[in-house]
């Protein structure tokens, strides 16, 4: 991946972090972006420490403007944008959809959804005139299964299924792969509340296959192996990487 570069989303930590260490290491010159400027810099000193090369732009990404300053900006300092990760996502609700106030909704819908067509927008004319690129769409198992207190959560995740496979279509005459990822529980703060008490935990990791929860590094190499030549004819596909837990 050297002379590549890469901006990933939600990246100060989780599988954001993750897919940005391993893109890293690989030599893309990653830009470490989420809301906040602190653990954005510490992230991407620490990538430069390793001997990286690493950029950090803070950007809410249910913010139009901002979304535009985070290409912009990574376009000044590094050049033309040849990987994109969307990875950011909100999940300001918890309990049954019918009861959903408008407002959550749409704060998840336009943060996990509609961001991503910005961000596409923002990233497709480097790519068509560097003769293709790469877009990774971080979604979830959660699109795969009905949600008790999670639907708009994972209608949102759905929706950024259907948009893998639509873009990849408009956008593959150029070049540009589009594909998405779907994690199942990994251990991040994101799904904290899902794996920290231990009895739920226990219960849980048990009905997977593999006997184990995610890590974030389960899902950073897959990134990689997405956005690089290896994965050179793969597009518009839905990765599930669980632990075997959709099968089981």
């Amino acid at each position: 991946m050297t002379g590549k570069t890469a901006i990933i989303t939600g990246s100060s930590k989780g599988i954001g972090r993750s897919i940005a260490e391993q893109m890293a290491r690989r030599g893309a010159q990653v830009v470490i972006s989420s809301r906040k400027e602190g653990p954005c810099a510490e992230v991407a000193e620490a990538i430069r420490r390793e001997g990286h090369k690493a950029l950090a732009i803070p950007c809410h990404v249910g913010r139009r403007e901002q979304v535009q300053a985070l290409v912009a900006e990574t376009r000044k300092q590094l050049g033309p944008v040849d990987i994109l990760v969307c990875n950011a996502a909100a999940n300001p609700y918890y309990g049954p959809l019918l009861e959903m106030p408008d407002d959550p909704y749409h704060k998840t819908m336009d943060t996990n959804v509609l961001s991503t067509l910005w961000l596409c927008r923002e990233v497709r004319a480097d790519m068509q005139a560097r003769g293709g690129g790469a877009v990774i769409l971080v979604s979830s198992v959660g699109s795969l299964r009905a949600s008790l207190n999670l639907g708009a959560y994972a209608i949102s995740k759905a929706a950024m299924n259907q948009v893998a496979r639509s873009l990849a279509a408009e956008l593959g005459p150029s070049g540009i792969r589009v594909n998405a990822i779907l994690p199942g529980l990994v251990k991040t703060d994101f799904a904290r509340a899902l794996w920290e008490n231990p009895e739920i935990e226990n219960r849980v990791r048990t009905g997977f296959p593999l006997r184990r929860l995610g890590e974030p590094d389960d899902i950073g190499p897959a990134a990689v192996f997405l956005a690089s030549a290896a994965g050179q004819w793969m597009t518009g596909q839905t990765l599930v990487i669980d632990g075997g837990n959709t099968i089981a």
